[in-house]
C-alpha cells in the first residue's frame, strides 16, 4: 500500500491500494463521530467528478475512520487531479478537513506503474 499524503496533496501509484487513516480530536480529546459520514472526492481539472469514496468508521467513540482507496479508484490516467475530504456530522454540519488550509485545494496525483 504505497502512497503519500502531505499538506498539499495525495500521491498514489496507478493501480495501487492506499489507506488514509483519520483520527478526530478536539480540545476535550477524541471526538465521537457517531452518525457522521466522511467522504473524499476526486475531480478532473475541469471539475468533473471522477469518484467519491466514503470512509469506513472503525471506532465511532474514539473518532477513528479510514478511507481505503482500491485499484478501482487508482486505475485512472497518470496525472494530477483535485481532491478534498469532508465530514458531515450527525447534526448535518459539513466541515472540510483536508486540506486544512482554507485557501488551497489539494492535488490527487497518480504516478506511473511498471508492473501491470
Amino acid at each position: 500500500m504505497v502512497g503519500i499524503i502531505t499538506q498539499k496533496g495525495i500521491t498514489v501509484r496507478q493501480g495501487d491500494s492506499f489507506s488514509i487513516r483519520l483520527c478526530f480530536k478536539d480540545e476535550k480529546g477524541y471526538k465521537n463521530i457517531s452518525g457522521a459520514i466522511i467522504s473524499m472526492q476526486v475531480r478532473n481539472i475541469d471539475g468533473s467528478l471522477l469518484f467519491t469514496k466514503i470512509a469506513d468508521i472503525e471506532d465511532e467513540t474514539s473518532g477513528y475512520a479510514t478511507i481505503n482507496l482500491t485499484p478501482k479508484e487508482t486505475t485512472i490516467d497518470v496525472g494530477e487531479y483535485f481532491t478534498d475530504i469532508e465530514i458531515k456530522d450527525a447534526q448535518g454540519f459539513v466541515h472540510t478537513i483536508y486540506p486544512q488550509n482554507i485557501n488551497n485545494v489539494a492535488f490527487f496525483k497518480i504516478t506511473a506503474q511498471v508492473t501491470e
